[in-house]
């Protein structure tokens, strides 16, 4: 009988990880023998102290105005780099999914490639340098034998997501000018986006979510902002009527 816990001890200031703790019990049964039973806790986390200290200033019980969001989030931020803003959303169904366009840059850029013989050729070497790969329908049946490679990897063209279409040029225009497909997660009905950084305008941060609860419209439950490393804001959705 007895006890044991493994520590992280290369956890950062932030978080301190305990992996595994693991209780082992001994117990006799109604006929006299010996039997073990083993309780295995899931790792947990304790935040650091300028963490802990950030999170004092927000009332979690509270929702805020968009315009609120952001200049919290903003003041709430500690990193020592520019900080990401990611919006957090829960929405009605697993499989939703949008067409979007921010009107500010998120400070992210991507890469979108056309499907071409030589692109092709590229994938078949294991050279895959793109973010986004769009695809004319001819060119399907050559790319279906890589499927396996470019499936798991979110690459393969699909014309829900628009990146299979008979004009891959204008496709790959609007992409790179930040129009894309935001789809939630496999298995739950979530969403992640990166909406900007910490030292954008909080009018341009105010923007993006303006037009993300726009393409959403009926679909969020839930929404919430946060900067890197730092705790999230719950935001008030206000959908316009429009």
């Amino acid at each position: 009988m007895g006890s044991k816990k493994n520590v992280d001890m290369s956890a950062t200031e932030t978080e301190i990880k305990v992996v595994e703790a693991t209780e082992v019990k001994e117990e006799t049964d109604s006929q006299g023998e010996a039997k073990v039973e083993k309780k295995i806790t899931k790792a947990k986390k304790v935040r650091g102290k300028k963490y802990q200290a950030v999170r004092s200033q927000l009332d979690k019980s509270k929702f805020y105005t968009a315009k609120e969001a952001v200049e919290l989030v903003k003041k709430l931020s500690y990193t020592k780099f520019v900080g990401s803003v990611e919006a957090h959303i829960v929405v009605r169904e697993i499989g939703d999914s949008v067409n979007i366009a921010l009107p500010h840059s998120t400070g992210k850029s991507v890469k979108v490639t056309v499907v071409d013989a030589q692109v092709l050729s590229d994938i078949e070497a294991g050279k895959i340098d793109f973010d986004i790969l769009v695809a004319a329908p001819e060119f399907m049946p050559k790319l279906a034998r890589f499927a396996k490679v470019l499936g798991p990897k979110g690459l393969m063209p699909n014309p829900k997501s628009g990146t299979l279409t008979p004009n891959p040029e204008l496709k790959k225009k609007e992409l790179e000018a930040g129009k894309f497909s935001l789809k939630t997660e496999k298995k739950a009905p979530l969403m992640h986006l990166i909406i900007g950084k910490t030292d954008m305008k909080s009018a341009d941060l105010l923007a993006n979510i303006e037009a993300l609860v726009k393409a959403l419209k009926g679909k969020i439950l839930k929404l919430s902002i946060a900067a890197s490393m730092s705790p999230g804001v719950k935001v008030l959705v206000e959908e316009s009527e429009e």
